[in-house]
């Protein structure tokens, strides 16, 4: 019984070494030159080629597509920090862009106001619980010739005037605070009040006061400094009339105004050494007198 499954097995083990040499063979030969056993040969490899080739083409597929997918990983990749570094550029042309056109605005603003500025930037700001600019800081004080008084201007328009001053810093009393009194004119009918701030908590916004009933202005109105007073430049825009309110009685008409200045925003401000150019007309007509700011 052993003799025989050593037969058995060593024919089994010929039969499968000389197999694929008839296959090859019959492949290879010539047609018209076929021997009687290439045709069931040929029949018999034919779906066991067809399924090692199917077999092939997906292994081959599939390390294809894996390298594919490696590549195309890295190129996203690539992809993705290139585009991060051209956000993190546009965002800094971006910022660059809008602090040009702040020192641009600045720049036109020193030229119409004339006289003597000094440029400073917004170190500080002290802030309401309604999350309400209450005061701003600057880096300029004493040190740099900047006295109590001296207004304060943006690029949008008013920002209020110098309350203290210490060393190379100073507190800047904003427009709508309590304590400011800015002599101002409506520009389309040229009607002039005393704008005081309101100073409340939950919003910024100042009052026109000692505006004449029979004074036309409307909301929507632009309100500028008048230059009177020897302290602002004339026609440095303070705000919008956002709320008219005549009364049944009485002499004047209670105007609101909402500042043209985001004073949560404010980086950089001027300023303003001469005060307004009134202050310098006086200088060379001294027989026109000036209305004093009250």
């Amino acid at each position: 019984m052993s003799q025989f499954r050593r037969l058995r097995d060593a024919a089994i083990a010929i039969l499968l070494l000389a197999l694929p040499f008839f296959v090859l063979n019959a492949n290879l030969r010539e047609p018209g030159r076929d021997n009687f056993y290439d045709g069931p040969i040929l029949e018999l490899s034919a779906p066991i080629q067809s399924l090692a080739a199917s077999v092939a083409r997906a292994v081959s597929d599939f390390f294809d597509d894996y390298v594919y997918l490696i590549e195309v990983r890295q190129e996203n990749d690539r992809l993705r920090a290139r585009l991060a570094r051209l956000d993190q550029e546009h965002e800094q042309l971006t910022a660059e862009a809008l602090e040009n056109r702040r020192l641009r605005s600045l720049l036109s603003l020193r030229e119409r106001v004339g006289g003597q500025v000094i440029a400073a930037t917004v170190i500080g700001r002290d802030v309401s619980p309604f999350f309400r600019v209450t005061r701003v800081e600057v880096d300029r004080g004493e040190r740099d010739h900047v006295r109590e008084g001296m207004p304060v201007v943006s690029a949008r328009g008013l920002v209020g005037q110098i309350r203290r001053t210490w060393g190379r810093y100073s507190d800047v009393l904003l427009a709508v605070d309590a304590g400011s009194a800015v002599d101002v004119i409506v520009q389309r009918t040229g009607s002039r009040g005393m704008l005081r701030g309101t100073g409340e908590d939950d919003r910024y916004m100042s009052r026109i006061e000692y505006l004449g009933r029979d004074d036309e202005v409307r909301v929507g109105d632009l309100v500028h400094t008048s230059g009177l007073g020897q302290r602002f430049p004339a026609s440095i825009l303070v705000g919008r009339i956002t709320r008219i309110v005549r009364a049944d009685s009485g002499m004047f008409q209670e105007v609101e105004v909402a500042p043209a200045v985001d004073f949560s925003t404010l980086d950089e401000v001027l300023v303003l050494e001469g005060g307004s150019r009134a202050e310098a007309r006086a200088e060379t007509d001294e027989d026109e007198p000036l209305t004093g700011e009250p």
